[in-house]
């Protein structure tokens, strides 16, 4: 067995040539890899767009991976225990579709031939519900290898929950495959250093070390010893000198098994556009190849064949090795079976959190707070969090090295460690954006629910993660606390303004700011009850409690005090200020209504009428919030809010000075009835 301290080369995989041919005569391996590699050739050049040349180079190591050495059922492509398989340098998507095609999949030719198309099960970049076999979306570089972390993490955490002595009814690898760009992406850092501290041994990233970038030669912008950064991460790192060589990718493969103590970096050396006239230029990247290279590569590889014809042979012979992969499963719902038998109440826990349903009553932990309270959002949202946790088991996470701050750790469990995985508090570090990445793959490896923790402001360092989460529409929770310049002196780097306006404009995306804490409370239960992505935005300073029946988060808006003259409609900490812009309003004998909005995208999904009848499109609205007042439009009449940034001084000064005060609230809104008296008078003269 290959240990921590086992050298890290492996001179069998070293000495071999950067390019080894592979020879044109008849044989069942190379016409297995030419058909991939004329697949993703043909369908870029009929798309008219797409990168041909990392799919034709990586095609002996997709071959080999799936017909070999990936644990995966290409009849039950969703089954829970397969291997999973990341390939990161999303662009080459084609390398992917066509091995799950040659493979067994449910990727026909004509899938294929609609690379890239409208309606197409093949598009541009790997995407999860498209196609049968993704496991993840991957197209900015770098998310696939912070995936590949969280699959990893996954995988460990839920086999030391479930797998009994002989039972391992979790025990599957992760496999990414990623390239220069990925290396070049700082999430790839953040990431793999994470990996490394936890020794997630069942990851293994193969590097495409194929010295080309889109704009030429890799070195122009590239030029730091990867394999040397992964040791000083901690990766076991081996080389296969030339992708051609399938014994080396086998050898590879073993060593990274072997090793029980690390993740493993696998450094493949290999020709872009393999064959073609354009091979180890940037003219095979990203373009297609056009006719005549494809011409001249079929003569060159021996592959006489038709676009998007493929022997007989070739599928015989890839299926018939994809028939060890079957008989994988087969083997594993032999253990399964047995497991159900020897432990029935673990069995059904384990089908419960793969089904993604929560536990029965869970809702019904959730604390009530009582009225006139001063408690902040972040504290609130700890209690509701740690409530949570004590009845959802799968539900984990962590902070990018700020869960004092956040409230974000569950107190009853321990730590995610390596080789200890019966916690649940994951300690990210400051990696803001692989925390965002690793929790989107935790989230679709099934079985977790995981939520990540930061200050709102930093919201941007794993913006692209969210984003992804909601593509993806997988349910990760984002805790954002430090909500807006409530944090006072720490000063504008950490007072969010336009944050909630960025984040508000994700397509897909919940985002909520409770107006005190029994709305907190809900909106862990919204989060939780929701398929899709939700972030959590929590105040640092107190708010007043309200009457626990006020609030109403899952239809995203409520009346919190009546009134029928003017609408107040405030958010977060501004809900407390504009209840005493109401009261000073009835001094002058005006009736304004306030209405706590927590959530713009819930409030819309209701019927009008119901909108309406929540905020009256009769009545003068001004809405106030301490942050951009870009969208509030939609809503309100007249916005109330901050579009510059703040500065450092006490929370109190800086809600004076930018006139969030219930004083100012209320002259806005005798303006704004003011305003829409006289419209009202003009109208009817």
């Amino acid at each position: 067995m290959t240990t921590a301290a086992t050298t890290d080369l492996r001179p069998d995989l070293v000495v071999l040539p950067r390019t080894v041919d592979i020879p044109s005569s008849p044989n069942r391996d190379t016409d297995a890899i030419n058909a991939l590699r004329f697949l993703a050739a043909d369908a870029v050049e009929l798309a008219g767009s797409g990168h041909p040349g990392t799919a034709m180079a990586l095609a002996p190591l997709a071959y080999r991976l799936y017909t070999r050495h990936v644990h995966n059922d290409p009849t039950v492509p969703d089954w829970f225990d397969r291997d999973r398989v990341v390939l990161s340098i999303g662009h080459a998507s084609m390398l992917l579709y066509g091995a799950l095609h040659l493979a067994g999949y449910d990727v026909a030719i004509d899938d294929l031939r609609n690379f890239r198309q409208w309606g197409s099960r093949t598009p541009g970049h790997p995407e999860r519900d498209a196609t049968p076999g993704i496991d993840i979306n991957t197209g900015p570089l770098g998310q696939g290898v912070a995936n590949g972390v969280g699959f990893a993490m996954a995988e460990r955490m839920l086999a030391s929950r479930f797998n009994r002595p002989g039972m391992p009814v979790i025990d599957h690898r992760t496999w990414v495959i990623a390239g220069d760009g990925d290396m070049m992406e700082g999430l790839s850092s953040e990431a793999a250093s994470l990996a490394g501290r936890l020794g997630l041994d069942k990851l293994t990233v193969f590097y495409d070390d194929n010295r080309i970038s889109l704009e030429g030669a890799r070195d122009v912008e590239f030029c730091e010893d990867v394999p040397e950064r992964f040791r000083a991460y901690g990766w076991q790192v081996l080389h296969v000198g030339c992708v051609n060589n399938l014994d080396a990718i086998d050898a590879a493969v073993t060593g990274a098994v072997a090793d029980t103590t690390r993740p493993s970096l696998v450094v493949v050396g290999s020709n872009i556009g393999y064959g073609s006239p354009k091979q180890d230029t940037a003219a095979a990247h990203g373009s297609p190849l056009g006719a005549d290279a494809i011409r001249a590569t079929r003569t060159k590889l021996g592959w006489h064949h038709e676009p998007f014809v493929i022997p007989s042979s070739v599928y015989d012979h890839w299926r018939s090795q994809m028939a060890d992969r079957v008989s994988d499963h087969g083997d594993a719902d032999t253990v399964l079976v047995a497991y159900r038998a020897a432990w029935p109440e673990l069995a059904a826990e384990l089908d419960r959190v793969m089904s993604g349903s929560l536990p029965a009553g869970w809702s019904a932990s959730l604390p009530t707070f009582p009225a006139g309270d001063r408690v902040s959002g972040r504290d609130a949202s700890g209690r509701a969090l740690n409530a949570l946790a004590a009845v959802i088991p799968e539900l984990v996470g962590g902070s990018a090295d700020v869960a004092p701050s956040t409230k974000t750790q569950i107190i009853a469990s321990g730590d995610v460690n390596a080789g200890d995985w019966a916690g649940r508090n994951i300690h990210f570090g400051v990696r803001e954006h692989a925390m965002g990445a690793i929790c989107n793959a935790i989230a679709a490896h099934g079985g977790l629910r995981p939520y990540c923790a930061t200050f709102f402001v930093f919201s941007d360092y794993l913006r692209p993660a969210i984003r992804m989460a909601a593509l993806m529409q997988l349910p990760v929770i984002f805790v954002m606390t430090h909500d807006s310049i409530g944090v006072g002196e720490d000063g504008p780097t950490h007072q969010p303004i336009e944050h909630l306006a960025s984040l508000r404009a994700i397509p897909g995306l919940r985002v909520i700011r409770p107006g005190d804490a029994n709305e907190v409370a809900q909106a862990w239960r919204v989060a939780l009850d929701h398929l899709g992505p939700t972030v959590l935005v929590m105040s640092r300073q107190d708010m007043l409690v309200l009457e626990p029946d006020l609030p109403d988060v899952a239809s995203g808006a409520a009346v919190v005090a009546a009134g029928n003259e003017v609408t107040i409609v405030a958010t977060g900490s501004e809900v407390e200020l504009a209840l005493d812009a109401r009261a000073l309003l009835a001094g002058d004998d005006i009736s304004a209504r306030v209405v706590s909005m927590p959530s713009w995208e819930l409030f819309r999904e209701l019927p009008a009428e119901r909108r309406d009848a929540i905020v009256p499109p009769t009545t003068p609205s001004v809405s106030v919030e301490a942050g951009a007042t870009q969208g509030w439009f939609e809503f309100v009449d007249h916005p109330v809010g901050i579009d510059h940034f703040g500065t450092s001084a006490p929370a109190d000064i800086l809600y004076r000075e930018y006139g969030l005060t219930p004083v100012t609230i209320a002259a806005q809104a005798r303006n704004a009835r003011s305003r829409s008296s006289k419209s009202s008078k003009g109208n009817h003269s």
